[in-house]
């Protein structure tokens, strides 16, 4: 268990794809960030309040997931969305405990549906660190 653990790290940061900024479709058929709250913690972790708009048509299309990435392609968190939201659009969801490296100024939020994956306007994020 510890070495898939150990090789899932490393591998992860090796196959790390770099964002695309200028390429993505504002389409409701893309997963789309419509906004994004990052407050710091005491403890030095972050806290994202993340809003999604997605034209969920219940579970055969729906906005799944989204995710924080530095600006290399590096997942720094993931937060599943466990079910549609088709009568509430946009909707906001949380996830806390998300470490950051101090020497990371900005992140990329992006959402992604269970039928298109990723492809909606990433969002960056500038934090404002303690």
């Amino acid at each position: 268990m510890r070495t898939l653990l150990i090789l899932s790290l490393f591998t992860s940061s090796i196959f790390a794809e770099k964002p695309d900024l200028a390429t993505y479709s504002t389409a409701l058929d893309f997963a789309q960030v419509t906004d994004v709250l990052a407050t710091q913690k005491s403890d030095g972790s972050w806290c994202f309040g993340t809003s999604v708009r997605h034209n969920d048509q219940g579970w055969d299309h729906y906005a799944d997931g989204w995710q924080v990435t530095d600006l290399d392609g590096n997942e720094m968190a993931f937060r599943l969305l466990g079910h549609p939201h088709d009568n509430e659009q946009p909707f906001t969801r949380s996830q806390c405990n998300i470490n950051i490296p101090s020497e990371i100024s900005q992140v990329i939020v992006r959402a992604k549906c269970n039928k298109h994956g990723y492809g909606g306007k990433p969002f960056v994020v500038n934090l404002n660190k303690r």
